[in-house]
């Protein structure tokens, strides 16, 4: 095996310490919660895989096909936006939060407050929704695109903020705390109902860009591609992974929601009283 396709095709040393500090953050704080409190192996994988996946699109050779092939980058953002952080936040990652919150939060200070504003901002219904779907519409409107792919600057950028975005929008749609637990939590009608707003918007850009007959995104024949596809195919293949796997993701998320609220409606069983043991 070639163990090269893991270095990064282009450094970069804050985003590997980013990765290194979530990673090394779980890990203390998971050794330090008791024992009844400590995420699942299941859950502890699936947070990794998460991670992993999208540290590999971002810091491995995956990079270098991901700026010289259009379906590539596609690929890359739906890792980023998408497969990556619906892993992380299906994890259920909240104790390890929460065992971080009480310690970082009394040392921000004066800081909490704006802090705390901005996230409760963008994580409001409609702003997440549109700050999801826009996002994608932003970085593949044309001239946006074109230059994004060649500023150095601008190209992490993008990626970060596909990142970030996605790891709010998803952690909104599948934070474990229900209505009946926190009535400050989403609703779940409310949060099927973003799926539905987020995915529309996405299968029509991918749609169009697969139906487009003309070549959308020519940044791609300036810098010429990685590999000897006709730039047709290569449009093609991008705008599926635009329309059809980002729609799937709605659908499963929507299932799940689903499925949660199943489960919440389900009768409790009561406690059993003394009385009724004794008869």
């Amino acid at each position: 095996m070639n163990w090269s396709v893991l270095l990064p095709y282009d450094f970069s040393p804050l985003t590997v310490l980013a990765y290194l500090l979530v990673a090394a953050g779980y890990i203390v704080a998971f050794r330090a919660l008791p024992h009844g409190e400590r995420p699942g192996p299941v859950r502890v994988f699936a947070f990794f895989l998460g991670l992993g996946l999208c540290y590999a699109v971002m810091q491995t050779r995956f990079d270098y096909y991901a700026q010289y092939m259009f379906f590539i980058h596609r690929g890359q953002h739906l890792i980023l936006h998408h497969l990556g952080p619906v892993l992380i936040a299906l994890s259920n990652p909240l104790p390890i939060l929460r065992f971080w919150h009480q310690r970082i939060a009394p040392e921000l200070g004066a800081w909490a407050i704006p802090l705390r504003w901005a996230y409760n901002t963008l994580q409001q219904p409609l702003i997440a929704a549109f700050l999801f779907a826009g996002l994608v519409y932003f970085w593949l409107w044309p001239p946006i695109h074109f230059d994004a792919m060649l500023s150095r600057n601008l190209y992490w950028v993008m990626n970060w903020s596909m990142l970030l975005d996605g790891l709010l929008f998803w952690w909104l749609i599948f934070d474990p705390r229900s209505p009946h637990d926190d009535p400050l939590s989403l609703g779940y009608g409310k949060r099927i109902l973003l799926l539905v707003l987020v995915g529309v918007p996405q299968m029509v850009l991918g749609a169009w860009i697969v139906f487009n007959r003309g070549m959308v995104y020519d940044v791609y024949e300036v810098c010429g591609r990685a590999w000897p596809m006709s730039p047709e195919d290569d449009q093609l293949i991008g705008g599926i992974l635009t329309w059809i796997p980002p729609a799937m993701m709605s659908i499963i998320g929507i299932l799940i929601i689903l499925s949660r609220a199943m489960k919440d409606d389900r009768p409790k069983p009561q406690p059993q009283t003394l009385e009724g043991a004794t008869r």
